[in-house]
């Protein structure tokens, strides 16, 4: 599937006291359902002022935009990291302002997963659902279902890092 064109989408927490631009094409858009963005939706969830993150079938659905896409504009000061553990290396992002999950950032990686309720109702489509661990898609899943990380997936990953290292 082609990527969705995107240029100079803006990404806001709820109350749009935080806002980022994000410039270019994602990498890709997946429903993540590993046992840590599940649990992670769920401490956003209990936040109160959040919505949802999961999907209808229980995915966290992200885009993937290149960290060198994302720019800050406003609110950095309302930004809170999150972890699940003292030693994670992904961090995701909420807005204190209205607790507004905004994106994961694994910090060893090249890519932001944007949180897709955040690009509002003309968010690229979630193309895969990952992390699956095996669970059969719930009835009327139209996605493909993977238990890890498919080969396109890396590849998507790795073409992206490679656009960056060219400065493409």
């Amino acid at each position: 599937m082609a990527p969705h064109p995107t240029k100079d989408t803006r990404l806001t927490c709820e109350c749009g006291a935080v806002e980022f631009r994000v410039s270019g094409s994602p990498i890709l858009g997946a429903a993540c359902h590993c046992g840590d963005c599940t649990a992670a939706a769920a401490q956003f969830e209990a936040l109160g002022g959040a919505q949802s993150l999961r999907d209808s079938e229980g995915g966290t659905p992200c885009i993937l935009f290149r960290k060198d896409q994302v720019t800050g504009l406003k609110g950095h000061d309302q930004l809170r990291d999150h972890r699940l553990g003292p030693q994670s290396l992904t961090r995701r992002v909420v807005a204190t302002c209205c607790e507004s999950p905004m994106f994961l950032d694994y910090e060893k990686g090249h890519w932001f997963s944007v949180y897709r309720a955040r690009l509002g109702p003309n968010a690229p489509p979630i193309q895969m659902r990952i992390q699956t661990g095996g669970q059969a898609p719930r009835p009327g899943g139209t996605l493909p279902v993977h238990a890890g990380y498919p080969p396109v997936f890396m590849i998507k990953l790795m073409a992206a890092r490679l656009a960056m290292m060219l400065g493409r």
